[in-house]
């Protein structure tokens, strides 16, 4: 089988010793290319590139954003429809980021070698699953997607990381403490969801959008907004109607599996298994898309896409 590697040497944890492990290991069962990335985009153009010249698997060698990138551009070649799904390369995801949310949430090891080893064991057995994706406008998402709060903390992150700065856990988590008390607007909700037949759900803070659990980690512990989201049903919606200290902490409490179940409360809004819905801004709003800051927007239509891409894990 053809295959194409698309590393992104800054991923957090790729060094290029565990590269070339990596890529030696793969080359013993696959005809494999190994392509870097240099910008923002370019796992995009060689995953889009691949399907294009019928490779039968792209796998990524990154974070979630690498992963992202990958999949836009193997759905840009073949859009979702008839057939398009066994004319799309399939998708091996090896973690080599700091959250590898989606290979987590695919049950792979978090170590990118014994990642790799799975993925060898499946390829050999002939293995591999469907999995459904959300459509945000024209971004194609994962795991989730987001406007509001979780947005504003990705892009400072990324602000951060472009200064030199590691993205770990303790860095994420004082980030959103410094922007819940001094920089999000916790007095004015500015956003509107709006379902088709269904009543408008408005004044809301902030908007998490779901395609599988957990929604993203704190070290090793899941956070987990819409614990029944997952890659074989629709989109899952959490939103809050109050960012008092109060609230805020004890639906952390709850996202981190203290208490059992999903954040419950009358602040609390939650939807599972939604197939198309529009979320609207009253002035513009941070989008983060699988963990990578995409601009700011003023509406976002959202779709589930069932049965999107074939995955060997």
């Amino acid at each position: 089988m053809r295959a194409l590697l698309i590393v992104n040497p800054r991923a957090t944890s790729t060094t290029q010793l565990r590269r070339d492990v990596i890529a030696r290991a793969l080359a013993s069962e696959l005809v494999l290319e190994v392509v870097l990335t240099r910008y923002r985009g370019h796992a995009c153009t060689f995953a889009e590139e691949a399907a294009q010249a019928g490779y039968g698997l792209v796998l990524t060698l990154g974070g979630d954003g690498t992963v992202n990138e990958a999949v836009n551009g193997l759905l840009r070649a073949h859009p979702p429809g008839p057939g398009a799904q066994a004319a799309r390369p399939a998708l091996a995801a090896i973690p080599g980021g700091s959250a590898n949310v989606f290979t987590r949430a695919l049950g792979l090891p978090a170590d990118a070698v014994d990642a790799t080893g799975r993925i060898l064991a499946a390829l050999v057995a002939g293995r591999e699953r469907s999995i459904s994706v959300g459509l945000a406008d024209d971004r194609y998402f994962t795991f989730n997607a987001g406007l509001g709060f979780d947005a504003e903390v990705v892009r400072a992150v990324e602000g951060l990381r472009a200064d030199g700065q590691t993205a770990t856990a303790a860095l994420y988590l004082w980030t959103a403490i410094r922007h819940f008390y001094g920089v999000t607007d916790r007095r004015q909700p500015s956003l509107t969801l709006e379902r088709d037949g269904k009543p408008v759900a408005d004044r809301l803070f902030f908007v998490i959008v779901s395609n599988a659990a957990p929604w993203t980690y704190l070290g090793r512990r899941p956070v987990n907004p819409s614990p029944a989201a997952g890659f074989d049903t629709g989109l899952d919606v959490f939103a809050l109607r109050s960012m008092n200290t109060f609230h805020a902490l004890n639906t952390l409490r709850q996202m981190l599996g203290f208490g059992g179940g999903s954040p419950a409360g009358k602040y609390n809004l939650s939807l599972h298994d939604q197939t198309c819905f529009t979320l609207r801004a009253a002035r513009p709003i941070a989008f983060q898309v699988d963990g990578e800051y995409v601009g700011e927007r003023e509406h976002v239509t959202f779709q589930a896409v069932p049965d999107a891409l074939r995955v060997i894990a």
